[in-house]
């Protein structure tokens, strides 16, 4: 561990003297990526410095138990001791922690897909519930939404909804979500009480850079279409909507809650861009199973991961067996202390597995 200390040293060293250079200061973007860079490594190094303090501490600590006669100056240093030991312990642990590989994909702005499944008009209504929870937490969060693409219902569910969330570290948190989301509660619809089930799975995909997915416009088949479904004055009455299909795969995107065709065709280049760097990233990890069964859940769109009762007001998390409470407060985006949890059991699966 002190090795792969001193090379993280080492580097944030070294992209700190090139941040001093001509070249990149004059760079905005060469100077972003390394400040970047930078910044990721400040928690490893700044820990590591003081364990390196205390470690020197300790050793003076030690020096005067084993040469010192004075019995009061002996009894100081002995607190000093255990003192240090704990302090040391606490701090090696930590850095167990920061040296786990890190997702390189925690740090970038975030596309949700929503969409009802089982359940019919009540799935689309609980999606649409789903959304309204997201759009609460990235408000407490001071993240910006966006909607990229809706298909809304005629009782203001969604069969679908697309919208990207721009903000400090989104993706970190919000991958967590990937997955089926099983609600459990009495319809509006329902006129005997009973309590039905329904399922809507969420996607969530890192937003893709312009360097990890190249999209050549030979692989492209754009359509132009009217709109259709609640909209604005445009909506039915001008060709808007955009469908882009990627020929390689198939993947499919459609656009259409803007009135400008642009802006639709710029929204679903930038979906269809982050579904293919999700496609890689997915045959990538599939190469790495083993590692993602260790860890909590596998981020499969088919895994059942929460399950939220509404009449008991009981929210589970399936993935780290954690039941709340406090189901209400959940679907007014109060996320964190769930987030935290999931957060805290990967880190003490992923350190289970690097031990």
């Amino acid at each position: 561990m002190h090795e792969k200390l001193l090379a993280v040293v080492g580097e944030s060293d070294r992209l700190a003297s090139l941040m001093s250079t001509q070249e990149v200061a004059s760079d905005p973007e060469a100077y972003r990526r390394h400040a970047q860079a930078h910044a990721a490594l400040a928690d490893t190094v700044d820990t590591f410095r003081r364990w390196q303090q205390e470690r020197g501490a300790l050793a003076e600590a030690e020096q005067i138990l084993r040469e010192e006669s004075d019995e009061e100056l002996r009894e100081m240093a002995e607190e000093e001791e255990e003192r240090l030991r704990g302090s040391l312990s606490a701090l090696e642990q930590e850095l167990r922690l920061l040296l786990l590989p890190t997702d390189p994909n925690d740090s970038k702005n975030t596309i949700v897909e929503i969409r009802a499944g089982t359940g019919g008009d009540e799935a689309a209504l609980f999606a649409a519930d789903l959304f309204r929870m997201y759009v609460r937490y990235a408000e407490k969060r001071g993240w910006r939404l966006d909607i990229m693409n809706s298909n809304e219902t005629q009782l203001g569910g969604y069969k679908e909804i697309c919208f990207q969330i721009s903000g400090d570290h989104v993706y970190s948190l919000l991958k967590w979500e990937a997955g089926v989301h099983r609600v459990q509660r009495v319809p509006d619809t329902e006129t005997q009480g009973r309590v039905h089930t329904s399922a809507v799975t969420v996607a969530v995909l890192p937003e893709a850079d312009a360097v990890e997915v190249d999209l050549d416009a030979n692989d492209l088949q754009i359509d132009v279409y009217r709109s259709s479904g609640p909209g604005g004055q445009s909506v039915n009455t001008t060709d808007s909507a955009v469908r882009i299909t990627h020929k390689p795969t198939g993947v499919v995107v459609t656009c259409q809650d803007e009135k400008s065709q642009h802006k639709n065709k710029a929204k679903a280049l930038k979906v269809l861009a982050a579904r293919l760097l999700d496609i890689k990233q997915q045959e990538e990890a599939s190469a790495r199973s083993s590692e993602r069964r260790s860890q909590v859940g596998s981020g499969d769109r088919s895994e059942r991961i929460r399950t939220y009762n509404f009449p008991q007001n009981r929210l589970t998390d399936h993935r780290i067996k954690l039941t709340l409470h406090s189901l209400d407060r959940a679907m007014e985006g109060e996320l964190q202390d769930l987030f935290d949890a999931l957060v805290a059991a990967d880190r003490e699966a992923r350190l289970a597995q690097a031990m």
